[in-house]
């Protein structure tokens, strides 16, 4: 999502910078020579063919719904493509610390991953929630046990502000030891 804002953004802002510049381009034409005919926007047509329009019409209508979908894509883009930082424990109230949610999820997976027990891990992170699943050749209840509690004391290492719920999943993969 956060791509698709780095790309919608300056093509927005290029569209108004366009728009305002035709603008300006137009007002100085009219002001300097006001009988002369627009140089770039043919805006005595489109300002004829305004005149008798009105809010009932359905083009008007057409076009409102259009600017508010849009509109509504945009605002739910902003929305959705924010940042979902992790807050720390502030060291002093003037100092907010964050970190990311893959900084948790790398934190956390090179833990499980260093554990003897554990061929293959796979951590998904956020501010609420810690998601640990990992594959075994032992039997899978002993080693969620013991991934839990590898999980909960990493997790208290970190000068986490809120602590995140864990879910630890485990499978025992086939193959020989």
């Amino acid at each position: 999502m956060r791509l698709l804002l780095r790309v919608l953004a300056p093509l927005l802002g290029l569209l108004l910078a366009v728009v305002g510049l035709a603008v300006v381009v137009e007002t100085v034409t009219l002001w300097v020579s006001p009988t002369s005919s627009p140089l770039i926007v043919p805006w005595p047509t489109w300002l004829a063919a305004a005149e008798g329009l009105t809010w009932q019409s359905g083009s008007v209508r057409a076009a409102a719904v259009v600017v508010g979908i849009v509109g509504l894509f945009v605002l739910i883009l902003g929305l959705v493509a924010r940042r979902h930082d992790v807050f720390l424990a502030d060291p002093v109230p003037e100092v907010t610390v964050t970190t990311s949610p893959r900084s948790i999820a790398r934190a956390v997976g090179h833990e499980v991953r260093a554990h003897d027990e554990v061929v293959s891990a796979s951590v998904v992170a956020s501010a609420k929630k810690v998601t640990v699943k990992a594959a075994t050749l032992d039997p899978a209840e002993e080693v969620r046990a013991t991934l839990r509690d590898l999980v909960e004391t990493t997790l208290a290492r970190l000068p986490l502000a809120r602590r995140p719920r864990v879910a630890v999943s485990v499978t025992t993969t086939k193959g020989v030891k």
